[in-house]
């Protein structure tokens, strides 16, 4: 027998390529020149085999799978190069910035199974896609596609799922989705369908999910809802549908959610309507009656929320022991709070508020160990504020305002280590405020105003590092006043108290302070020039005091009322010049007179719009203003339901009612206006009369806005029109208000932000500024912060004020700083000397936003400004884990270290140095390159 020698390097190397050739041969041929052809412009790896390159898969020698969320391609024809494969089921571009689904893709790709195109740019009209024989999930939601959706879907044979949601698709709801009539998601959310919900869609009886909400769908519910046996979720919400609910809603036992909110339905609830549900959601309609005796009891119900509504009648006293959500809110309800509330392990947020309800709180409340939102505000209940209140441990929010309540505030109430909100106003509580309530590490909206309170404020004021606003009004404090909390920025009241003697130094260091109220006092001598010297104050309240002087000279931002101060003498703010003749006395007069209306009107103008902000007794009754003339207003959109809808004169009348307002900000107060048909929609009021808005060039003005309703992207809010008064400018936007981001991050506790929806607000963000930046005349933004960022849902932002940039001249303002630059805690270093809005100074500010949602604080936080607080974690001796918010953080360790990845981004966006600052282009890699 002959042995072959073989070296032991040749034997290694021998093996060594027949793994490398294994390895190749892994792919067929083609499939693996495919690949290999297009692996630079996406995966840019050394590797030679494409299977395990990231986000591919394979099945054998084919790739059945590519998953390319969010990785910054906006190439289209990569995706017919992908087709090419054949054996391709399974594509995912989703988060990416492709702009068209290219000619032929269809065709091309005829062995897909999924597709994900979502939150893209597409835009156009959706293409027909009867080749995609074998499709059965298509996701082309979160995009700009426009037009009506007809027959493009027939053809597909095995169609199961359907996301078009979050488009601005139009016309009649679409029925043919699927001759196979295999369909079972149906998301048609978020878009401009309008007319009846065709009877053809309960066709689809293999149906699980139905989502047609936010959209102007009209008519009624049709009784054959019913036929859809399967169906588990049904959201109907924000249309306007009308009727009442359709008893054959009770034929569907798989019914596990039913949402249809902000609608017009009336009626009764029906019986039994929740035998089988988890969640309902009836809020702002128009249903009336009394609550069903089996609707709350179900064992499996875990949510009801018929808040506003016309419901009469008594709570039922059965509920089920699942419940964590009931909002009973804005109703008529009567009689007490049941007992059996008490009964509830998983509670967590109970609202009743705005209804008759009459009796004690029940004490049985403090077994509600999960409660974190409480609202009992604007009811009937007498009583005192119970002790036992303290107990509840993960409260953040108590409202016991607008009720018959008597008594001392307990001090329990200093228990809450995680209260935020605290609103006892408008009772008839007596005693001294406990100096244990401002030792709340997290209180920061505190609210006493309109009760019997006595003493002076306690000196442990000066100790709550995180109140925002103070409402003290309305009671029988004195003297002394204490050092104020130093982080307020929002309101401090102080009004119709027994303060007297000057007004104190110690509230020359609320710097941030936004709103002051010292009304109704006996505050004598001067006006201290340090509160010319507040430079982020807005809103001055001095009237019916004993002040005595000249009032020093503020800048125009800030409004000031001096009424009721006999001995106060107000200069003349456009004196005449030496050695001009006075005009004769007739027009003196004539001036004078002028003057005292306006004088008046401004009183009356600052109530009126600060009546919901807090309230100022002022002992008169109101005055009714007169609204403001429209005189011009433009169409900017060519949506012909825009067009058609948008009406001027309704929006300056639902503009002039302040509980019309949503939102307000240092430039700007935004309406809630539903017109006729309807439609409800965003109009925003710029509020500022200072030089900085230069409107006098209509033209001008005109061409500006029409460019930038023009512009087309997810993330970005345009305007549909706009209309001028002799007093301000209006502009028109779609409603899609669900609040800001800062509310979202700061002061909502439903439920915190979790990771993959602050990580897809930051890109969302990311990709919308770069946007705006890379238009061909590139728009800043002036005042980018979270309270500037809509969300549309939870993931999905909206930069608001755009056009700021366009409409105000920023060398001709008479404000501080902060008035052109943006607000405190987000306005970059190097513009307190060159005092230029720049790409770099927008970068700084959405670093800082970054911050945010890192770490779960405000741009100012702790006593200064965030970016100086997370830049000095090493100097205090702590790690970069520790500043990071712990509700997400904590989660996982794969998110913690994205966070941490993220948090190098965000440094980089604010550093000191402006040209060390990525652009947003780059900044979008970064962050795409974290997941």
């Amino acid at each position: 027998m002959r042995h072959v020698y073989v070296p032991s390097c040749s034997l290694f190397l021998f093996f060594f390529s027949f793994s490398i050739e294994s390895a190749l041969s892994q792919l067929a041929p083609e499939q693996r020149h495919i690949m290999l052809s297009i692996s630079s412009h996406i995966w840019n790896t050394s590797n030679p085999d494409p299977c395990k390159w990231k986000g591919v898969t394979c099945n054998g020698n084919s790739v059945t799978e590519i998953s390319l969320s969010g990785v910054g391609i906006n190439s289209s024809s990569v995706l017919t190069t992908f087709c090419q494969l054949g054996s391709l089921q399974k594509l995912d571009f989703s988060r990416n910035s492709v702009k068209e689904i290219p000619p032929g893709f269809t065709n091309s790709c005829s062995g897909l199974k999924v597709l994900n195109l979502s939150s893209n740019g597409l835009s156009g009209n959706i293409p027909p896609f009867d080749g995609m024989l074998s499709l059965e999930t298509l996701d082309l939601s979160a995009n700009s596609l426009e037009g009506e959706v007809s027959l493009q879907f027939d053809g597909l044979v095995g169609l199961k799922s359907l996301n078009l949601s979050s488009n601005s698709l139009g016309g009649s709801l679409p029925f043919s989705l699927g001759k196979a009539m295999a369909l079972e998601e149906l998301h048609l959310s978020a878009n401009h369908f309008v007319g009846r919900i065709p009877e053809k869609i309960f066709d689809y009886t293999n149906l699980i999910l139905l989502d047609l909400s936010e959209n102007n769908v009209s008519g009624s519910l049709p009784h054959s809802i019913g036929k859809l046996s399967k169906l588990k979720f049904l959201v109907l919400s924000t249309n306007k549908l009308v009727g009442t609910i359709p008893q054959s809603l009770l034929n569907i036992p798989t019914l596990f959610r039913f949402a249809a909110h902000q609608n017009g339905f009336t009626g009764t609830i029906p019986s039994g309507i929740t035998s089988s549900l988890h969640v309902l959601d009836l809020s702002f309609n128009y249903l009336e009656g009394l609550i069903p005796l089996d609707l709350l009891p179900p064992v499996n119900l875990q949510s009801v929320d018929l808040s506003s509504n016309r419901l009469v009648g008594h709570i039922p006293r059965n509920l089920s022991k699942s419940l964590f959500r009931l909002r009973l809110g804005g109703n008529l309800l009567s009689g007490s709070i049941p007992l059996t509330v008490g009964e509830l392990p998983y509670l967590t947020y109970f609202e009743v508020d705005d209804n008759n309800l009459s009796g004690e709180i029940p004490l049985e409340l403090q077994r509600c160990k999960s409660l974190s939102l409480l609202n009992l505000a604007n009811n009937a209940l007498s009583g005192s504020v119970p002790p036992q209140l303290g107990n509840l441990s993960e409260l953040g929010v108590l409202k016991l305002n607008r009720n018959n309540l008597r008594g001392e505030i307990p001090k329990e109430l200093s228990q809450l280590q995680n209260l935020f909100t605290l609103n006892l106003s408008q009772n008839s509580l007596s005693g001294r405020i406990p100096d244990t309530i401002f030792q709340l590490p997290k209180l920061q909206f505190l609210d006493l105003g309109g009760n019997m309170l006595n003493g002076s404020i306690p000196s442990t004021a000066h100790n709550s590092n995180s109140l925002l606003e103070l409402q003290l009004g309305n009671n029988r404090l004195t003297n002394p006043i204490p050092l104020m909390p130093p982080r307020l920025s929002l309101t401090l009241n102080l009004s119709s108290n027994l303060f007297q003697g000057r007004i104190p130094n110690s509230l020359q260091d609320l710097r941030d302070l936004g709103v002051l109220d010292l009304s109704h006092n006996e505050f004598t001598g001067e006006v201290p020039l340090f509160l010319t010297q507040m430079g982020s104050l807005m809103l001055l309240i001095l009237s019916n005091n004993r002040l005595s002087g000249t009032l020093p000279p503020f800048t125009k931002n800030v409004m000031v009322n001096t009424t009721g101060n006999k001995d106060l003498l107000i200069p003349n703010p456009h004196p005449t010049s030496p050695g001009k003749k006075s005009s004769s006395h007739a027009i003196l007069t004539v001036v004078a007179i002028i003057g005292a209306i306006s004088a008046l009107g401004l009183v009356v103008f600052v109530l009126f719009l600060l009546r919901r902000a807090y309230r100022v007794d002022t002992g008169v009754s109101e005055m009714a203003e007169e609204q403001p003339q429209v005189i011009e207003g433009h169409l900017l959109t060519a949506n012909s339901t825009h067009k058609s809808n948008i009406d001027f004169e309704k929006a300056m009348e639902a503009a002039s009612d302040p509980t019309n307002i949503i939102l307000k900000n240092k430039f700007s107060t935004y309406y809630k206006v539903t017109i006729s048909s309807g439609t409800s929609y965003c109009v925003k009021k710029h509020n500022w009369s200072d030089k900085i808005f230069h409107l006098r060039n209509y033209r001008k003005f005109r061409e500006e806005l029409s460019t930038i309703a023009k512009l087309s992207h997810s993330n970005v809010v345009t305007p549909l029109a706009y209309f001028l008064t002799s007093e301000s400018v209006y502009l028109f936007y779609e409603y899609v208000h669900k609040g800001t981001l800062f509310e979202f991050l700061h002061q909502r506790v439903e439920a915190v932000l979790d990771w993959p929806c602050r990580y897809s607000i930051a890109l969302g963000l990311a990709q919308g500024l770069a946007f705006l930046h890379g238009c061909t005349n590139p728009i800043l933004h002036l005042d980018l912060s979270t309270r500037s960022i809509f969300l549309k849902s939870n993931s999905e932002p909206l930069i608001a004020d755009i056009e700021l940039c366009k409409i105000i001249d920023p060398s001709k303002s008479t404000g501080s700083l902060s008035t052109i630059s943006g607000s405190v805690g987000y306005i970059p270093p190097e513009y307190a000397y060159t005092m230029r809005i720049t790409t770099h100074g927008n970068v700084y500010s959405f670093g800082v936003i970054l911050l945010e949602l890192l770490t779960g604080e405000p741009a100012v936080c702790k006593g200064r400004e965030l970016t100086k607080w997370v830049m000095d974690t090493p100097s205090r001796n702590e790690t970069w884990e520790s500043i990071l918010d712990s509700r997400i953080s904590s989660s996982s360790t794969s998110i913690q270290y994205q966070m941490l990845q993220i948090l190098k981004v965000a440094q980089a966006c604010v550093s000191v140095s402006w040209n060390a600052r990525p652009k947003m282009r780059t900044v979008i890699r970064m962050l795409q390159n974290v997941k």
